[in-house]
């Protein structure tokens, strides 16, 4: 498990496009027959990934967290981006499939990861924060994720938004996951864009077209950096920074959060003007 530490918005202001990648983007979660981990000491958040191929991969505990098992003193949310998969909590099977969601609360003790089809391997995209309570294990499919249309075509941002663990939807300590797919012509995520700094976020690409890119913006909304992302890869966003993208084909993405509340709508808009 890798380990990131905190960055503050002067440092940041400096960075070149190297140390910007070595600081807040996360790559190779996402490999067949493993499962891969990042710290973040931004709220202490932990994203991975795990793509089971001929057999189960059971979640791990690590040195770093202290603790004898991964749930211990820690909830985790699971999204499938791949083919069919099943997800066993304690002896209980859950099918997730393509968009399931599957909560995992604290004091899980083992967890284990399938696929059903080795020729199409489950990716479960996994992020994980401290719990302070013992929330239920829940499964929640696409159809139920209150599916939302937003945008317009002519704003090249026309989007369907699924809520899975929010205060109104899977119940959680801190954890808020849901994701956003882009209709076919549309490129814009979160923009207008906004921060929250009562929370870190954390954005996972997926579906993004071989031989296509993303241009995720982060930084303070007066001091904007810029990061070219790839398929099947994370962005660390801090709790002020903003964090919009534009893609060179529309993408699905994961957005996740943690922090102080897992109140959906709890934003600080930027005005599109005001962006520089």
């Amino acid at each position: 498990m890798q380990i990131r530490f905190h960055n503050s918005p002067k440092e940041v202001s400096t960075m070149n496009a190297a140390d910007l990648r070595s600081n807040f983007l996360v790559q190779n979660i996402m490999k067949a027959g493993e499962i891969n981990f990042v710290y973040s000491h931004y709220d202490r958040v932990i994203i991975g990934g795990v793509v089971p191929t001929t057999k189960a991969i059971t979640l791990p505990t690590y040195d770093s967290l202290k603790a004898d098992y991964f749930l211990e003193r820690r909830e985790l949310g699971a999204i499938n981006v791949g083919g069919d998969g099943e997800i066993i909590v304690d002896g209980k099977s859950y099918d997730v499939n393509k968009l399931d969601c599957l909560y995992i609360g604290k004091g899980s003790q083992k967890v284990s990861f399938k696929s059903k089809s080795k020729k199409s391997p489950a990716k479960f995209y996994l992020l994980s924060a401290p719990a302070h309570a013992v929330y239920k294990v829940q499964l929640m499919k696409k159809e139920k994720a209150s599916p939302t249309e937003m945008g317009a075509i002519f704003t090249a941002n026309q989007r369907t938004i699924y809520k899975y663990i929010h205060a109104d939807g899977l119940k959680s300590c801190q954890l808020v996951m849901g994701l956003t797919i882009l209709k076919e012509g549309s490129v814009w995520n979160t923009m207008p864009t906004h921060v929250h700094d009562r929370r870190m976020e954390a954005y996972f690409y997926f579906d993004v077209p071989d031989n296509q890119k993303i241009i995720h913006l982060m930084g303070q909304p007066t001091e904007t950096k810029h990061l070219v992302v790839s398929n099947d890869e994370a962005i660390i966003s801090p709790p002020w920074s903003i964090h919009s993208g534009c893609g060179t084909s529309n993408y699905g993405f994961i957005w996740g959060m943690a922090g102080e509340n897992f109140i959906y709508t709890d934003m600080d808009p930027v005005n599109i003007n005001d962006l520089r």
